[in-house]
């Protein structure tokens, strides 16, 4: 049995100036990037599987939907919630076991974000959970995705 890991980074891009401080005053954009990897989505299969590295895999594009839908949804709650989120980025990891045509066993997400404000920490940190039981992708696969946020004040 194979083990491959698929790393990648989530960053919002949409911070207009005051955050998340209301729901229209942000921009839902976001870059995804992999380490060595195009700045757009150019798509093949996993090198593993004859595929060319410089292009975007399947397994990598789950992965990144996964973290990009737990993005989308905690900035939304964030917005609405009072909590002003000044800056985003996942370093999320994808874990498919290869035995015959192989699976996903987990994705594990580890969010980094930046509040303004001290009073807004302990909200922040709880509202992944909330956005964690919205997002349609984590609702959608068939394996565990755990969220290890870290939160912190932006100063």
């Amino acid at each position: 049995m194979s083990t491959h890991t698929y790393d990648l980074t989530v960053a919002w891009t949409g911070n207009t100036g005051s955050g998340t401080s209301s729901y229209r005053a942000y921009s839902r954009d976001a870059t995804i990037t992999v380490a060595g990897g195009p700045p757009t989505i150019l798509a093949s299969s996993d090198p593993a599987f004859r595929g060319d590295p410089s292009r975007w895999n399947p397994e990598q594009l789950l992965v990144a939907a996964v973290a990009q839908c737990h993005m989308l949804w905690y900035l939304h709650l964030c917005a609405v919630g009072g909590v002003a989120v000044m800056s985003y980025a996942d370093d999320a990891t994808g874990i498919m076991e290869e035995e015959g045509a192989g699976r996903f066993t987990s994705v594990t997400l580890r969010p980094k974000v930046g509040v303004s404000q001290a009073t807004m920490l302990e909200d922040a940190v709880q509202l992944h959970d909330e956005a964690h039981k919205m997002c349609f992708i984590a609702n959608s696969v068939n394996f565990p995705v755990a969220v290890e946020p870290e939160v912190a004040l932006v100063v």
